[in-house]
């Protein structure tokens, strides 16, 4: 005891020197910009505020959480990982705990933008420092200071976004290359979910990503749906993404490496060929015929899985562009190389070539050309293009303007028609946006306010960034990709044979993805009516996935039941017979016509989901006749069960494991992206794992975050995602857990809106609760924010973020309002240029 008095003792001491001796303490800056240099070193700085407010609980002797700051010292690449753990606590108000002294807002602020730009700077060569750039610790920035009056001494400067690059998502890329051989039927206003032109290319029914050649031509094949899926031409998604959950439209997350290049080059290889030839390409001629009986002598054989199983028809029905001019024309001359070279690059990069661009094309397939003869030539020589910096970087480098007294230029021209475009579209502009582009009319905010309005208007141009964004936001799209045990599966009532589930969630993701156009149309309280909506896009096993999980003793009623059926319809039909034999002594009976057994889902109470035909937007026949249907119906939810999108089994089961539920992570999604909590990251000395105890509910088995250790962080998490217990981890509402009455309490704690904290009763009653929250809407735009301007909000950015909130509150909740609020404002608009992104031009 009298160690640690002195202790206290010698820390109160070396308070008082450093505040009586400090040259340039924080507190006494006459002003604070946000995310201006601190310079100041640790001595002179940071190590008054460690010693003011992180020593008294982590100090030398029995520090909190075993993390002593004694003697942390200045940054350094060892003790990087305890400064990026000290900045998270400081950043989110966590340290000092509340019933300590707190620092002064400036002197927070200053303190964290201190070891945020240490840390960037000792770790530059080391991998750098890109925490505070992710857009899960985009909460790290205070909610209040954004949304509320800052403190006296704050001066916020004008925003801008960074002068930078963004590399295309898979998405973006695959569906700019569909373009060149496949083409999309035009919009259909009766039919507004079908599939149309401009609409990003969906994952086949078994979640892959891919570009097929000719499947619009295909009018035979030989073998069932594995054969077709092997038989048919395809390339998968070449371009990664860095992230399976949340946002993931952030430009430094994306690069182009080398095998990427290789696998374009070989991609590009195909699809200029099939832009040439056609099914010529892929296929013999005498596979191309309107009558499959004219060659049934050629399609002997088992040919299952061979590319010369299908047939294709005559109809031309790809683009024929350019591309196909060079080829299909006697000769090579320089208009036909150059009307092919000027097509194709202005279909990669989505605008037209510059003269010098043209000229160096021009050279480089002629020579290809000449070298390799005219077919093999062209499509080296025009496959270069696939790989210009522009065909997979949108850049937004401001190279040309003059910088406006804050150092900011206004992105013009194709630049800012670009940026337009990309913020809605996923294909090239529309004639009056390149009109505009080309006219001079794409370089004020008015310009862009004419063009964002127009095309949010008008239903035949596809939007598809739009939907993106929302299935970042709210993950409802992961659920087939995660792996469920056969068994666990089993014992949820869902269908566990085979890949019946996945395909289930694989539908679930495009009726949920109807499901927000239909609300996105309406353009009423978006964020409100996707909490709270009793309506369903229901696929054909959706019966099931919305039900009820029955009881042990349900199941065995519901078996018995099957079996007594059974037994009285053998008994029948053997009455049947023995009838038919007395009226036709002598005669052998007829043959029993085969009856397929209809699958009992004895361990689910079906939902009634009935109502009108609906059609959701799923892809053309890509995978054989296991391809996923359009149809869906529009159907109500049952009461009392359901209430939006997050008691969907599509999020639910996003939000799930291989066994269980998992209610932290559903509670962590809440937190983060309903209440604008931010979350540390686990320490990597923390065993973050739940006891194995089969007999144990998840609830009962999650008791080991209650340890003080662990419970300042699982508190904002685990009342938050226990509520979604009244499910199972496939989506089925449930009133048992092993048996026992399942526990759905929860509560909202310290959320930062008093009127939203206390005990809910259910997941239902804390979705009712969150969406009539103001902050709920403000936390939303938050992530709008992040989405269209690709990085985290600042303070400097409050501004546009009151702006943006102001515009979707006073329309009414409307999404276009909100869009157009934020593609006017100056994050996007503007660009701050830096040495390293003018070195890009050159």
């Amino acid at each position: 005891m009298a160690e640690r008095t002195n202790g206290k003792s010698i820390r109160l001491y070396l308070t008082l020197i450093l505040l009586l001796f400090s040259l340039a303490p924080a507190v006494q800056a006459e002003t604070y910009t946000p995310g201006q240099p601190i310079n100041q070193d640790f001595d002179s700085f940071a190590k008054s505020f460690l010693v003011n407010h992180c020593v008294d609980c982590h100090g030398e002797f029995d520090p909190e959480g075993g993390l002593s700051l004694e003697d942390l010292g200045e940054v350094d690449e060892i003790n990087a990982s305890t400064w990026t753990s000290v900045w998270a606590q400081v950043a989110l108000n966590e340290m000092p705990p509340p019933d300590m002294t707190q620092p002064e807002v400036i002197e927070r602020l200053q303190f964290s933008d201190w070891v945020v730009n240490e840390l960037s700077r000792v770790l530059r060569d080391k991998g750098g420092f890109h925490a505070h750039r992710d857009p899960n610790k985009g909460n790290f920035v205070d909610h209040e200071l954004l949304f509320g009056p800052l403190p006296d001494g704050i001066k916020l400067q004008p925003t801008s976004s960074p002068a930078r690059i963004w590399r295309v998502t898979p998405e973006e890329h695959i569906t700019r290359l569909n373009e060149l051989i496949n083409t999309e039927p035009e919009f259909d206003p009766k039919k507004p979910g079908l599939r149309t032109r401009g609409d990003a290319v969906p994952t086949n029914h078994g979640g892959e990503l891919k570009l097929y050649f000719g499947t619009d031509r295909i009018i035979y094949w030989q073998g069932g749906t594995v054969a077709y899926a092997t038989s048919v031409k395809s390339v998968p998604a070449v371009l990664s993404s860095a992230r399976d959950h949340g946002l993931e439209n952030y430009p430094d997350f994306y690069t182009v490496n080398s095998a990427e290049a290789t696998q374009i080059m070989g991609m590009a290889g195909d699809i200029i060929r099939y832009m040439m030839d056609g099914p010529l390409s892929i296929a013999h001629p005498y596979q191309i015929t309107d009558d499959p009986k004219s060659i049934a002598d050629k399609m002997k054989g088992d040919l299952r899985g061979l590319p010369t199983s299908l047939v294709y028809s005559t109809k031309v029905v790809r683009p024929l562009t350019p591309v196909y001019d060079l080829m299909n024309k006697e000769g090579v001359t320089d208009e036909r190389v150059r009307a092919a070279v000027d097509f194709l690059f202005e279909a990669l990069t989505f605008r037209p070539p510059s003269e010098t661009e043209s000229d160096a094309y021009v050279e480089i397939v002629n020579q290809s050309i000449d070298k390799l003869g005219k077919k093999d030539g062209a499509v080296l020589g025009l496959s270069s293009i696939f790989l210009d910096r522009d065909a997979l970087f949108r850049p937004e480098l401001a190279a040309y303007g003059k910088p406006d007294a804050h150092g900011r230029v206004m992105l013009q021209d194709w630049e800012l028609g670009l940026a337009v475009n990309h913020a809605l579209r996923y294909i090239q502009p529309d004639e009056a946006l390149r009109d505009a582009i080309v006219g001079g009319r794409m370089r004020s905010r008015a310009d862009v306010e004419r063009e964002v309005r127009r095309m949010l208007a008008d239903d035949s141009i596809r939007k598809p960034r739009i939907l993106q964004f929302f299935r970042d936001y709210f993950d409802y799209d992961q659920g087939g990709y995660i792996c469920k045990d056969t068994k666990a599966l089993a014992d949820t009532g869902a269908d566990s044979r085979g890949v019946n589930h996945y395909r289930a969630m694989f539908d679930a993701t495009a009726s949920t993805d109807r499901l927000i156009e239909m609300i996105l149309q309406e353009d009423k309280d978006v964020l409100k009516q996707l909490l709270t909506t009793d309506k369903v896009v229901a696929a054909e096993r959706d019966n099931i996935y919305f039900g009820r999980q029955r009881s042990k003793e349900e199941r065995t009623e519901s078996i018995a039941a099957e079996r007594k059926a059974a037994a009285e319809a053998a008994k029948q039909a053997a009455a049947e017979l023995e009838a038919w034999k007395q009226a036709n002594p002598g005669k052998k009976p007829p043959a029993k016509k085969p009856t397929r057994r209809t699958y009992v889902h004895h361990g689910v109470e079906q939902a009634d989901l009935s109502g009108p035909t609906i059609y959701a937007r799923v892809g053309r026949r890509s995978f054989g006749r296991g391809s996923m249907e359009p149809e869906r119906t529009l159907a109500t939810a049952p009461e009392g069960q359901r209430l939006g999108i997050l008691t969907h089994p599509a999020w639910l089961v996003s939000h799930s494991d291989a066994m269980d539920n998992h209610a932290i992570r559903r509670g962590r999604w809440i937190q983060e992206r309903l209440l604008g909590g931010g979350i540390p990251d686990v320490p990597i000395t923390v065993d973050a794992m739940l006891p194995d105890e089969p007999k144990s509910t998840l609830r009962e088995r999650m008791r080991v975050t209650r340890e003080d250790y662990c419970w300042t962080c699982h508190k904002k998490m685990d009342p938050l995602g226990l509520p979604f217990e009244m499910y199972n981890h496939a989506g089925l509402y449930r009133e048992l857990e092993l048996e026992k009455p399942v526990d759905t309490t929860g509560e909202i704690i310290d959320s930062g809106d008093p009127s939203l904290d206390g005990e809910v009763g259910n997941a239902i009653e804390l979705i009712e609760r969150i969406a009539e929250s103001e902050r709920a809407e403000q936390v939303f735009v938050r992530h709008a924010f992040r989405f269209w301007m690709g990085r985290n909000e600042t303070l400097n950015d409050a501004p546009v973020l009151q702006a943006a909130h102001r515009a979707y509150k006073q329309s009414g909740g409307s999404m276009n309002e909100l869009l157009v609020s934020l593609l006017t404002s100056d994050a996007f608009l503007y660009r701050t240029r830096s040495d390293a992104a003018l070195a890009d031009t050159h």
